[in-house]
């Protein structure tokens, strides 16, 4: 029974993320206006301004700390260690949801593609392919154990929990991140870039390329020197681009 409660509490986990996943998605893409975040300014820009930083802190700081193995060794203590990752889903998820909501407009435009030009279907198929990217390295790397889905899976079919092997597979032979890649890409990729969507794009790919360098310290505690090998011959997010080996 308990097992029962663990996997759907994990199902539940992974609806959260991945609907909050959506709507952030379709915030930044102005399909749906009545959810984009570029809606009309309602406070002050300096107001805006903080809010908006304070967000971002809000949702990077518990979104970095969750991931770290000290904080996952400690937080097992006192929940059950298979719904461990599905926990930070939905906090990664509620959190993100309240990022992209409240974020404040702040005015003003930073360019405009005109609609129906060549440029402008550019633009969008570069959105796009962003989150396509995004979406499909999941999957390389395991969709169901990176959102907490296959940990309680295991538990309720009585197997052990193996770690993922480290494996360099599709996008990964051409950048570390192509998870993080989509995402910047996605959120830049945009035939209108307010003031709004700017900001919100600038400061979370600072956020992501933080989180990349947090990511890649435990990656080199993991898998050592298979990792700094990797590390050493691929470009962080921009493929093709050559590293100089590292002695």
């Amino acid at each position: 029974m308990k097992s029962v409660l663990l996997f759907t509490y994990s199902i539940i986990s992974y609806l959260i993320g991945f609907v909050s996943l959506l709507f952030w998605i379709l915030s930044v893409s102005n399909l749906i206006p009545e959810i984009s975040i570029d809606r009309n300014a309602d406070v002050n820009f300096p107001l805006a301004l903080t809010r908006n930083l304070g967000l971002v802190l809000l949702f990077a700081v518990p979104h970095s700390v969750m991931a770290r193995k000290w904080f996952k060794d400690w937080i097992t203590k006192f929940i059950p260690t298979p719904i461990e990752r599905s926990t930070y889903v939905w906090v990664a998820g509620v959190l993100l949801a309240v990022l992209t909501w409240y974020w404040a407009p702040l005015g003003g435009m930073a360019w405009n593609i005109p609609a129906g030009t060549t440029l402008f279907y550019v633009v969008y198929v570069l959105f796009f392919l962003g989150w396509a990217i995004l979406f499909t390295s999941t999957f390389l790397i395991n969709h169901f154990d990176l959102f907490g889905l296959r940990q309680t899976y295991l538990e309720l079919t009585g197997k052990p929990y193996t770690p993922l092997k480290f494996k360099i597979v599709a996008y990964y032979k051409y950048a570390r991140h192509p998870l993080y890649l989509g995402g910047i890409l996605g959120l830049w990729a945009a035939p209108v870039m307010t003031m709004t969507h700017l900001f919100f794009a600038v400061l979370l790919t600072v956020y992501f390329i933080i989180g990349a360098i947090f990511e890649e310290e435990d990656m080199m505690k993991e898998f050592g020197h298979e990792y700094k090998a990797y590390k050493n011959k691929t470009p962080m997010f921009l493929p093709f681009l050559k590293r100089r080996t590292q002695k």
